[in-house]
């Protein structure tokens, strides 16, 4: 009976051990699967990209190749040349408008992937200021032509139209850099207070033991970036951090007048549960 027993439980032991392996076999599976996907749609949106900037590189190349033909063009006489040089002219205005349109394809799709690129960025400011240089070169281009009397109308409001939307895109550019600033140092910004018992319960900061609880006075605090400010004195011989900072992130030391200095060591970790710090002091 005794063996019975034994083999059943060994029986019930096993089919659970077998079970929880299958589980965590459909588990990793699962993760697996999950992670080729995620890696998929990245190569996916590179390979995009890729072909969008091979794309804009071409087209100025073939703008490129175009000057070179104008300049030609330029040194012969009659009928042909002229055609020659419309023609031409004609194909850089127009390929001109295409790659300021593939420039900002290539930044909607950096902007709309998952795909953080600092480089590509650079390069997308790159490939803007090359498209302010093409155009100030169709400029002079189009002014040596009139200066030969070889005037060609239909470059007037296209370039017109290239010098709004060049202006545009540095505007924009500007924009997005002074929101990018406003929002980087919103983000490492903090503020700290330090005082007595009798202070902090002035401005409710400290209310019945607790800290930052009520309405507090928020103008009562000092603000600092945290990338900067890692250095706090607190003028006192008795203090007491009483937010909650990771105990490793900083230390309280004395300075020559045996007077706290709080020094935050690890900046990240510090500020990392509290944005706000409450110091107080004798």
């Amino acid at each position: 009976m005794k063996k019975v027993v034994l083999f059943a439980v060994l029986a019930l032991a096993m089919t659970a051990c077998t079970e929880n392996k299958q589980q965590q076999d459909a588990a990793l599976a699962e993760q697996r699967d999950s992670l080729n996907q995620i890696i998929a749609q990245k190569d996916q949106e590179i390979n995009d990209m890729v072909g969008t900037l091979n794309d804009i590189e071409e087209g100025f190349r073939e703008i490129t190749e175009a000057q070179g033909r104008v300049a030609v063009a330029q040194r012969g006489e009659g009928a042909s040349s002229a055609v020659r040089i419309k023609e031409n002219m004609q194909f850089i205005q127009s390929t001109m408008l295409q790659n300021r349109e593939l420039i900002e394809k290539l930044r909607q799709q950096l902007k709309n992937s998952n795909i953080k690129g600092d480089q590509l960025k650079r390069t997308i400011e790159n490939l803007t200021a090359q498209m302010e240089e093409k155009n100030q070169e169709l400029t002079a281009l189009r002014a040596e032509l009139e200066a030969k009397n070889i005037h060609i109308a239909e470059l007037d409001e296209a370039i017109a139209s290239l010098n709004k939307d060049v202006e545009a895109l540095q505007q924009e550019n500007t924009s997005k850099t002074e929101t990018i600033t406003v929002q980087d140092k919103q983000l490492n910004m903090a503020w700290y207070v330090f005082g007595t018992k009798k202070e902090l319960k002035e401005q409710k900061i400290l209310d019945d033991g607790k800290v930052l609880e009520q309405n507090f006075n928020k103008d009562y605090f000092t603000k600092v970036d945290i990338r900067v400010d890692k250095e706090i004195k607190l003028y006192s011989r008795s203090a007491e951090v009483l937010t909650a900072h990771p105990a490793s992130s900083y230390m309280l030391d004395r300075d020559a007048n045996k007077e706290y200095v709080l020094r935050i060591t690890n900046p990240d970790q510090f500020w990392s549960t509290s944005k706000y710090l409450v110091v107080l002091v004798k």
